[in-house]
């Protein structure tokens, strides 16, 4: 019988492979309820487009308008544009950092150091390049809560830029942002930070292609009881959003008052995902690379552990290659350079890897394309739409395949 198996799972993921230059594979040494050390994308960016706000509409008939589309394309696109770093509790956040590379390339030892061009560390109070925002202005039926300065609380409202206390525990459904100290220009379509909610500390987020995301944190068990009132119970998270979406709305009662729903990126890098397996982080890409659903996204099927009792190190890294892994390690350093023999080895330490290759999309738009994104179907193309049928069905056969071993 194995032999046969063995034909049958060949073939199949051979014609997975051939459709017209498209590939979405997940490779595992374990099973998808197992625990890894680390969790890692290849070939991650595309071409693609979303479509950037150009009027907030803050009403109760929530009349956002959307302009023409913002092209994209690259290595980590669309996830290579300027994101905003965002924690929500149960969580205390001791130190944060993004570094920076000329290049770095996963296991490859010719690669360059990584330089810290932004820090944050509760104990000592230091912080370079950062900015707490938190969702504590006005409120809207259309936009949701309005950004402001957060207190050393996290989730109360300051006059200016506060840094985050020592040991601040922020609890379930709370949440903080973290943005540049680089401010804004006047909200505009055509100006830095494109449109933005009026009233708001608009900042920039963190650029770049090749960049390095750490954090020392705690996720400890919430201690309050579980009601309907609660959207997120004990469910902690730390993720990145296109800086674009929270400038505008994060939740909005309307998908055209943010460029969320038409991919403009988001990242989930360390996240509970639902209450009955609260001590599992999963790592999700929310664009369209390749699959129709962004909500769910391309999800790694393992998971690292969230250790409810003790400080955890770890982070994220997007590299020149376009391979993005996350990671948890007590080795991570928060200095001004790290090398990259630091980095390679601390993800050499580790033997268990989680590993998902990302689709292939070549020629997904025409650049002299003009067609205008207020009628914009949020959808994907039928070529992104077979590739998913795919994606879906070879994880589906692996885990029967699994049974069957």
């Amino acid at each position: 019988m194995l032999p046969l198996l063995s034909s049958v799972l060949l073939l199949f993921l051979t014609l997975s492979q051939n459709v017209s230059g498209a590939s979405n594979q997940i490779i595992q040494k374990r099973s998808s309820n197992q625990v890894y050390d680390q969790i890692f994308f290849s070939n991650v960016g595309f071409n693609g487009y979303y479509s950037p706000v150009t009027s907030l509409g803050d009403n109760d008939t929530c009349s956002c308008e959307i302009g023409d589309n913002v092209y994209f394309s690259g290595t980590n696109s669309p996830l290579n544009e300027p994101v905003s770093v965002h924690f929500r509790g149960p969580l205390i956040l001791h130190k944060f950092a993004y570094y920076t590379s000329d290049n770095f390339i996963i296991n490859e030892d010719n690669s360059s150091d990584w330089t810290r061009d932004a820090y944050f560390d509760a104990a000592s109070s230091a912080a370079e390049n950062v900015t707490f925002l938190t969702k504590a202005g006005d409120s809207s039926a259309c936009l949701g809560k309005a950004l402001t300065y957060a207190d050393s609380d996290g989730i109360s409202s300051a006059t200016s830029n506060t840094l985050l206390g020592n040991g601040t525990l922020i609890t379930s459904d709370q949440e903080y942002v973290i943005f540049s100290n680089i401010s804004c220009s006047k909200s505009g379509f055509d100006n830095d930070c494109g449109v933005y909610r009026d009233g708001i500390p608009a900042y920039h987020g963190y650029y770049g292609t090749t960049k390095m995301f750490l954090f020392e944190f705690e996720m400890p068990t919430e201690t309050q009881k579980n009601s309907s009132s609660f959207s997120y119970y004990d469910m902690p998270a730390i993720w990145l959003l296109n800086a674009n979406i929270p400038r505008t709305s994060q939740y909005p009662g309307s998908v055209n008052c943010s460029c969320w729903a038409s991919g403009c990126g988001e990242f989930d890098i360390f996240e509970v995902m639902n209450g009955t397996q609260k001590n599992n982080f999963y790592s999700t890409f929310h664009t369209y690379q390749g699959i129709e659903d962004l909500g769910t996204g391309i999800q790694s099927y393992g998971h690292i552990v969230r250790d409810d009792s003790n400080v955890m190190k770890g982070g994220v890294i997007f590299d020149s290659n376009g391979d993005t892994v996350v990671f948890m390690s007590n080795d991570t350093s928060f200095d001004t350079t790290v090398s990259s023999s630091n980095i390679s080895s601390i993800l050499k330490e580790e033997d268990e890897v989680l590993s998902a290759t990302l689709a292939t999309i070549t020629n997904s738009y025409s650049t002299s394309s003009t067609k205008s994104s207020k009628s914009k179907n949020f959808g994907v193309s039928g070529f992104d739409k077979l590739n998913g049928v795919w994606y879906y069905a070879v994880t589906i056969f692996t885990a029967l395949l699994n049974l069957l071993l």
